[in-house]
């Protein structure tokens, strides 16, 4: 995912029951934070700006809705950890695709405003069925509240797994899947990451970041530190030859910098990551194997790719793009990228969206 102001040590990295999916319980009307469950956009003129709490999956779930227009379509972020919801910086990432696409962003289960509203019990899991049926559930109902048959869905890295997951779930809340940094199979990008990071490394002559990979051996890791270990030699050595993010990207919004919002932001950080990751390397994460999940999609799926990217690597994602049947397809590599977002990361998710997702949408 991104590299946060506090970076934890994250990987940068819904509900139909059968047929048919009822539209969450209704708010009380005391709670103004609460978004409503009511069809809006009565104008296509109507620009959207809501923000609050939806009652998704049994708990409530924070999502915030921003658009210049009620007639443009939806994107839904699947953003990346878990743990790193991308709403307090969303506005400077992504906020001048508000006048094509109505964005939404949303704090999953146990992150975020989420969390802090929301807080699991201490031997509550997480699980990626439970987050994809959150996930499927929120884009019926923002179908439901702003009048469109589907959505956009987009993720990237702990995010392109969860989107995957809900676009083979249920393909028809689904116009198309844009990936980035897309995590594929988690034994296959550990091996191939670990691999050639160390050769990196070892031609480098960088002791101190060989004793750290030395340190931890090859994975599959039973250290949930050791992951966090290898992560930093990444950044360190993607940030040689990738286009740095703009640093105002990084500033939070007014609501993620009170004391509160800052705390559960960082305890969703650490309660996410030691469940992706597992105490003993037997989170999330290692249930993660995309393929047998089929390779036939039923919408079009396009990725873009950091050239750079030591964590989710290029080659990875090649392989299971080349393997995956869809009505059109695309992936795009970028030279001076990696694994988090930068300018021509951002300028290459847009220009796919424009030119091929939006005409999906007519």
């Amino acid at each position: 995912m991104f590299k946060l102001p506090r970076v934890c040590v994250v990987m940068l990295l819904g509900a139909f029951a059968h047929a048919a999916l009822a539209a969450p319980a209704a708010p009380s009307s005391s709670d103004k934070q609460q978004l409503g469950v009511a069809p809006v956009c009565t104008s296509a003129r109507e620009k959207l700006d809501e923000k609050g709490f939806v009652r998704i999956g049994g708990i409530e779930q924070w999502v915030a809705v921003k658009g210049d227009s009620c007639a443009n379509p939806i994107i839904l972020f699947i953003s990346g950890g878990p743990g790193n919801p991308l709403s307090p910086y969303a506005d400077a990432v992504y906020g001048a695709w508000s006048k094509d696409f109505t964005l939404v962003q949303w704090d999953q289960r146990g992150a975020g405003m989420t969390y802090g509203r929301s807080p699991p019990a201490a031997d509550a899991l997480l699980t990626i069925r439970q987050m994809r049926d959150d996930g499927n559930e929120l884009a019926a109902w923002l179908g439901h509240r702003y009048g469109k048959k589907k959505v956009i869905l987009w993720g990237s890295s702990w995010g392109s797994i969860l989107a995957v997951h809900m676009a083979k779930a249920h393909p028809e809340l689904f116009y198309a899947y844009l990936g980035t940094s897309q995590i594929v199979n988690n034994r296959d990008n550990q091996a191939v990451s670990y691999a050639g990071l160390l050769a990196l490394v070892r031609a480098a002559g960088d002791q101190p970041s060989l004793a750290v990979l030395q340190g931890v051996g090859a994975p599959p890791w039973t250290d949930p530190r050791s992951f966090g270990k290898v992560r930093r030699v990444i950044r360190k050595y993607e940030a040689k030859v990738t286009t740095p993010a703009p640093a105002k990207w990084w500033a939070p919004v007014a609501e993620y910098s009170t004391a509160k919002a800052r705390a559960d932001y960082e305890a969703g950080e650490d309660y996410s990551f030691i469940n992706f990751v597992g105490m003993h390397g037997d989170g999330m994460a290692s249930q993660v194997d995309l393929p047998a999940l089929g390779t036939d999609f039923a919408m079009p799926v396009f990725f873009v790719e950091g050239k750079h990217d030591l964590l989710a690597t290029p080659d990875v994602a090649r392989r299971y793009y080349d393997s995956l049947k869809a009505p059109e397809k695309a992936m795009v590599v970028l030279e001076h990228a990696g694994h988090d977002p930068n300018q021509d990361v951002v300028d290459a998710e847009y220009k796919i969206l424009r030119e091929r997702i939006l005409p999906l949408t007519k």
